[in-house]
């Protein structure tokens, strides 16, 4: 799924980090980090996406406190502004954030390292429609790189306590 995720990008960027735990406590840690700076990016958000007219400019981060169990891995289903698109348990989550402007795609994916140990992956990718999607990842781009490697943090912690 990922290989045709990647064609047609405008933008790839991924993160990985290696601990314990598994993919679902990972991906609730790193889809429910919101820290107070990040609601704020979130807010100037909707002010620009208003500005460039996208279809969707109120979307939120957050996961709204989703706890491990609950993490769905099934198609159509919610995880915050996201929708499952794809994934297999405890291997791969496939998720997608469309709007007027943009296709965004987060793959969370979790390797054995080996030693108990799980190497986690998170891969962006993103398909600009138009020239409102070429400003607007222009725009977020810098951002992108700090908020990922935060919830990437995030998910990390949340798995070294979680199984």
């Amino acid at each position: 799924m990922l290989s045709t995720l990647m064609e047609r990008a405008d933008f790839v960027d991924e993160v990985a980090v290696e601990g314990g735990g598994g993919l679902r406590a990972f991906a609730a840690g790193a889809l429910g980090w919101e820290p107070w700076w990040v609601r704020g990016l979130f807010r100037a958000r909707s002010v620009f996406a208003r500005l460039l007219r996208t279809a969707h400019p109120d979307v939120r981060p957050g996961s709204g406190g989703m706890r491990p169990e609950e993490i769905p891995f099934t198609p159509g289903r919610r995880i915050g502004f996201f929708t499952v698109i794809g994934g297999e348990e405890g291997r791969e989550l496939v998720l997608e954030a469309s709007d007027s402007h943009l296709a965004a795609f987060l793959a969370i994916v979790a390797d054995d390292a080996g030693g108990g140990r799980t190497r986690f992956r998170m891969i962006t990718v993103a398909r600009c429609h138009g020239w409102t999607g070429r400003i607007y990842l222009t725009v977020i781009r810098p951002v992108h790189y700090v908020v990922v490697r935060g919830m990437a943090r995030a998910g990390l912690a949340a798995s070294a306590t979680t199984p």
